[in-house]
């Protein structure tokens, strides 16, 4: 699966994307969300605060309950504010 991370996520994390397999376990967006600050120090920054992270699956806005199981890609990125 690709990872693609955009913003202060990406600064924080060090890098714009990468290739995973994730585990059995994550089956959700929750379950992403879970398991990737466990995988480093630059992930529990990026993900301190998982509420305001907001997530695509293969370019669609997802919830926490979208499943991820099969997917090609999930996007993180912040909040987006315009003006």
């Amino acid at each position: 699966m690709k990872l693609v991370y955009f913003s202060w996520v990406k600064d924080r994390i060090g890098m714009a994307e990468e290739s995973v397999e994730l585990p059995d376990d994550v089956k959700t967006v929750a379950d992403f969300l879970t398991w990737m600050p466990g995988r480093g120090a630059n992930f529990a920054a990026a993900l301190a605060d998982p509420a305001i992270i907001r997530v695509a699956v293969d370019q669609e806005y997802a919830t926490p309950e979208t499943i991820v199981v099969g997917a090609s890609e999930v996007a993180l990125f912040p909040p987006v504010t315009g003006g």
